[in-house]
Order: C-alpha cells, then structure tokens, then sequence
C-alpha cells in the first residue's frame, strides 16, 4: 500500500536526508537493476577475480531479486554522502610515501554513515505511522548501488564505472535503505543523453590514464588489473608484472576519478570526520608502513577503512611500492622483512622490492 501525506513523502524524507547530512537522495522501486546483465556478463568474463563472493550463487540471488533479501521489498532509498578532501597532487605523489585512496583519509565511512540511515529509516516510520521493515546497507550486502542511484536519479554511470554527479563528480559514499514501504511517487531515472542529460560523451581520460590498464572497454572494470581491487581485496600475491605499474599506492587508487572532468565540480567534504589530519594519514612515509608490527598497525588505523585489510596485506602493499621507490632509507627494513617477518607473503614481495633496488 503506499504512503504519503502532509504533501508528497518522498520529497520529505530526501528533506530529511539532507538533514542528516547526505548530500544527495533518491528513491526508486525495489526492482531489478537496470545493468543487472552487465554484471552478469562481468562475472562470466571473470573480471570480479579473486573476489569470488561476488560470483556466489546466493548473492547473484539476491541481486536479481531484492526481495530475497527484505521479502516484499517495494522502495529502495539511496543516498550518497562526499568525502572528498584536498591536499597538495606533488606531495601525495612522493615516491617516498605509501599513498592512500581519499576515501580512507579519516574514520570508516560504515560507522558514519549507518546510523544516520537507520536514523532515516526510524523517522520514516515515525513520520507515516505505519509498520514496515527495512534493512540497511552500505556497500555491505549484494546490491547493485551504483546502478540503482542512476535510478533514483543521483547521476550517470561513467566509463571508469563509477557514479558521476554532473554537478558534484564522483567523490561520495553510497547507502541504501531497503524497505517494504511503497511511495506514492518515486524519482525518475538519470536521463540519457538524448533525453536531455549528461554522460562522458568522447571523453576517455580516464580510460587513458589507468597505470595497468584495467578498462577492457568503457564502463568494465577488470579487478584482477585494478591497483584498488589489488591492495584492498585481493588477498595473495600481486602479479608480479602489475607491480612496477602500481607507483605508491598502498591502499586504493583515484586515478581514474582525479583525472575526471566532473570531479572540477567536486567541493571538499563538509564530513570533518572524513578529512586527514595531516599529510601523513594521507600519504604515510613507506619506512613507518614497513617497520608496523600487527600491535603498530591496529594503533595507527584503528576506527579507519584500512584497518579492514590487516597488517600483511598493508605491508606487502608498501613493500611493492618501496620496490618501486628504491629508496636507500627503506633497503633495511625490506631485508628484515624478507629473512625474518612471519608472513610468507610480506617476505616474498619484501625479496622482490629488493631486487628492484
């Protein structure tokens, strides 16, 4: 049954949104998402890598049907929150620093972002009295977000596959509320081109400036080349090719959003939260991320995304890119590291840096 009163609700709860702080919200019907194809396709060709839960029968389930995640799901509202913070191109791109991708600059965007939907979710049922069920995500459950905000409206999909506000870019959060609750009225979609919006057009910078050339076409991202998939979720050996082709990138990779027309548009996050202390939260020197034992490392990044990925993989992170520095400062640390850390994976891409000096 829909809901609506006192005016049009959806109009009201992206209100309440902004309240929130959100920067952006839309609401769509909890269908199918329009590039649900295109992600089959993706799977099939095995661009998703080592990241074989996205290929899981049970969440291929549930992104064909929202429903079998919140049974009787009727509405999905998103929301989309910035994070972007500016600090001095020359200094992150010291060699000498382990360079880390802007969304991890401050505290873990899940913390910050979860309650104030669950905040949104209880004002709604406060605000329509009625009785509904819902569940929250944030880039946490087997949904298609980036393909639902085109729906609700938020933007366009780039050829970089990312989210593009016209007037915003692409430096924000998503989130969703999955709920069994039906609007009266929902947004329309982002219009196409030919309907009077925007898209890349001819533009391919960011096609062009991938460093391992991880765009097989426009908008298809292969994971098993992306700098970001390679330090954050893949888990094992960096291919050994990829590696002088990483720079300093530790954790993460905006290269293909830096590089983005639209992201002129893009204003510093009103999230103090989300902004780094200093340059060294952003770009923290490689000698201080190769001498981190597992008691350093949760103390520095604790309450941050990267504390998610562990000690090893930061490390074997910073090790690639100490090998592509070559540094005199790090050379002692990387020998240690090879002969006596206790994890096969730090000492072997620990011996490949140093092979590189």
């Amino acid at each position: 049954m829909a809901v609506g009163r006192q005016g049009d609700l959806a109009e009201r709860v992206k209100a309440k949104a902004a309240v929130l702080g959100f920067s952006l919200a839309g609401i769509t019907p909890a269908v199918p998402a329009p590039e649900l194809d295109a992600y089959l396709s993706w799977i099939e060709a095995g661009y998703h890598g080592s990241m074989g839960y996205l290929a899981r029968p049970d969440r291929v389930a549930r992104r064909r049907d929202l429903g079998v995640i919140q049974p009787g799901a009727r509405s999905l509202i998103v929301a989309g929150l910035e994070y972007a913070s500016l600090l001095p191109e020359v200094a992150l791109a010291d060699p000498a620093r382990g360079r880390i991708s802007n969304y991890a600059w401050g505290l873990d965007y899940h913390d910050l972002m979860i309650p104030r939907l669950e905040a949104l979710a209880e004002w709604l049922r406060a605000e329509t009295r009625a009785e509904f069920a819902h569940r929250v995500y944030v880039d946490t459950g087997p949904i298609l977000e980036r393909s639902h905000a085109r729906q609700a409206g938020l933007g366009f999909t780039g050829k970089n596959t990312l989210l593009i506000h016209p007037r915003r870019g692409s430096f924000f959060f998503l989130g969703e509320i999955l709920t069994t609750l039906e609007f009266e009225t929902y947004d329309e979609p982002f219009p196409a081109p030919e309907q009077g919006g925007v898209d890349c057009g001819r533009c391919t910078r960011c096609l062009k400036a991938c460093p391992t050339v991880a765009f097989p076409a426009p908008r298809v991202l292969d994971a098993r080349r992306c700098i970001s998939a390679l330090t954050i979720e893949h888990k094992g050996t960096i291919p050994e090719e990829l590696r002088p082709l990483m720079g300093n990138w530790v954790y993460g990779c905006d290269v293909c959003q830096t590089v983005c027309p639209f992201n002129r548009f893009a204003v510093e996050t009103r999230e103090s939260a989300f902004r780094a202390a200093d340059l060294d939260r952003a770009a923290p020197p490689l000698v201080d991320l190769l001498a981190l034992d597992e008691a350093r490392f949760r103390a520095r990044f604790a309450g941050t995304p990267i504390l998610r990925i562990g000690r090893e993989r930061l490390v074997r992170n910073a090790c690639v890119a100490a090998g592509n520095w070559r540094g005199p400062a790090a050379l002692p640390r990387l020998e240690w590291l090879a002969a006596r850390d206790e994890s096969a994976l730090v000492r072997e891409h620990a011996a490949w840096a140093i092979g590189q000096f």
